[in-house]
């Protein structure tokens, strides 16, 4: 079985299989994604959210940030279920979406666990994470604020799903924070790319 060219386990292909049912399942009654996006489902949110756990497959602790639908803390938490090691704490307030992910890691035996807090409550919850990931969550100067109490002074690293209009963000972005960068280039949608920040720091 290939993803994004990649081979992923006949067990991870049906656990994902299993995902994908149960978010157009769960989809018709609650707002996970922009429904016109539906039909799209494996290319558009499964494959797209698989990049970043292909970025870094090594066994982690990681913080999904405003999980929404799942993408792409469920899909993380499923694939580091192959290695059955590492670990997603995927965030999101909305009570509703919390409800779905948490059936999910339950459904797909994936390797996390439901916040249904606001991200400045989660930081008081989860002391500690190797990687941070965020999906249209928001403008990355913000996503960085999110961050600064699992990244600064630490080896946390975070991966964001950004679209064409990257280089403004990381232009506004620098004005308040320093950081090392590497630009991954989205092998699903032209234009779009994944921000790897390292190194966070407050501008003094």
């Amino acid at each position: 079985m290939l993803l994004n060219g990649r081979p992923v386990s006949r067990e991870t292909h049906q656990r994902l299989e299993h995902f994908a049912q149960l978010f157009r399942k769960w989809a018709k009654r609650i707002n996970l994604v922009a429904p016109s996006t539906l039909e799209e489902l494996w290319s558009r949110h499964i494959a797209d959210s698989a990049q970043v756990f292909h970025i870094n497959p090594q066994s982690a602790e990681w913080v999904d940030l405003g999980s929404g639908g799942g993408f792409p803390g469920i899909v993380t938490a499923i694939m580091l279920a192959e290695r059955n090691e590492g670990f997603v704490h995927l965030v999101e307030s909305n009570q509703k979406k919390a409800a779905f992910l948490r059936v999910a890691l339950l459904e797909c035996e994936a390797r996390g666990s439901a916040h249904p807090v606001r991200i400045e409550e989660a930081q008081k919850e989860i002391l500690h994470c190797d990687m941070i990931s965020a999906r249209a969550l928001a403008e990355l100067n913000l996503l960085l604020r999110y961050s600064s109490s699992w990244m600064i002074d630490k080896s946390c690293r975070a991966l964001f799903h950004k679209g064409r209009d990257y280089q403004r963000e990381v232009e506004k972005a620098r004005s308040d924070w320093d950081f090392d960068l590497i630009i991954h280039p989205s092998a699903v949608e032209n234009d779009s790319v994944i921000l790897e920040i390292s190194g966070l720091r407050p501008k003094v």
